[in-house]
């Protein structure tokens, strides 16, 4: 079966390479064609000589053990539309509108369509795609590494928030800078059921701006058959628009405290009136107060923080 992918394929990194593979998973010949220096000139920039990008696709494939051809092209459909041993055509989802348009000239030539497969990208670590111009530009290397700290933005300025967010994400990445941004608040003084959840997205989309990921926490309450209980939530987003959503344990209040919320109060306000407790925005919480320490605000959002980032730490199972 014969199988047909193409590209620029500037700088060979990890996007190209599992491109390929999924090319060679596909048939037993594969068929590349490779945009020409010529082509390049007309619609690209910075991009190395067509003898060099052939070398290296070459040692790629004789590694992988391939049956192959390489040609040069000098227009995006190359010679898809009328190859008449062609099977299968894989693309990437950046150029997964050229499947449909190859397909209708095959038709225009009285051939039969071809079977495409479309690639998903595969995403650096600020989870944007791996790109030859980003490799170039010294922004990443091959492989998708970040060479230049990964930019975070909370949408607080809640000492504590921000603190949780640093700390676990410095877990996963150790070069970063956080930044404290003030937005403004979605949802009223006491979250309720849904809110919570609508408030921390409506966050992290606000903060985002130029950053890598935009982070939003939220508390909020729900009522449940047994009683009241709190709820923490993060909404992770990141320049792609893709969010990520995860929320701590949930704990039930007090009959005392809880009827003191469903009347209208805070819930800080109403620790401070029960408990005599001060700020529960920067202090330790109600989670504090009623296990007598052993955890802290700072602790049930970093549990929050955690169970959002989850879908990232693994994103290749989600995306």
């Amino acid at each position: 079966m014969k199988v047909g992918v193409g590209g620029t394929f500037n700088v060979l990194h990890r996007g190209h390479r599992r491109l390929l593979d999924v090319a060679l998973g596909n048939g037993d010949r594969l068929a590349v064609g490779l945009m020409s220096d010529d082509y390049c000139r007309r619609n690209k920039t910075a991009v190395l000589p067509y003898a060099e990008r052939e070398r290296a696709l070459s040692e790629f494939l004789k590694g992988r053990g391939a049956r192959f051809t390489v040609v040069p092209l000098d227009e995006r459909e190359g010679t898809a539309p009328a190859d008449e041993e062609l099977d299968v055509l894989v693309v990437s989802q950046e150029t997964h509108v050229l499947g449909p348009r190859i397909n209708d000239m095959r038709l225009c030539n009285d051939l039969a369509p071809v079977r495409i497969v479309i690639v998903p990208y595969v995403l650096a670590e600020d989870f944007r795609p791996i790109s030859s111009s980003r490799i170039l530009a010294g922004e990443l290397d091959e492989e998708g590494r970040l060479l230049r700290p990964l930019r975070v933005n909370v949408g607080s300025t809640n000492p504590v928030k921000v603190s949780a967010v640093r700390d676990v994400l410095q877990r996963f990445f150790p070069r970063m800078t956080v930044n404290a941004v003030n937005v403004q608040r979605a949802v009223g003084e006491q979250p309720w059921g849904k809110e919570a959840e609508l408030g921390a997205e409506a966050r992290a989309r606000e903060c985002l701006a130029d950053g890598d990921l935009g982070v939003g926490i939220e508390a909020g309450v729900v009522e449940r058959e047994d009683g009241l209980y709190d709820v923490q939530h993060c909404a992770i987003v990141d320049a792609m628009g893709w969010t990520s959503r995860g929320h701590g344990m949930g704990f039930r209040y007090p009959p005392a405290l809880a009827g003191m919320v469903r009347q209208g109060m805070a819930v800080g306000d109403a620790c401070a009136q029960l408990f005599e407790e001060g700020d529960q925005g920067s202090g330790k919480g109600a989670i504090g107060i009623l296990t007598n320490g052993v955890l802290d605000r700072k602790g049930l959002t970093e549990q929050a923080v955690l169970a959002a980032m989850v879908p990232r730490v693994k994103k290749e199972l989600y995306l």
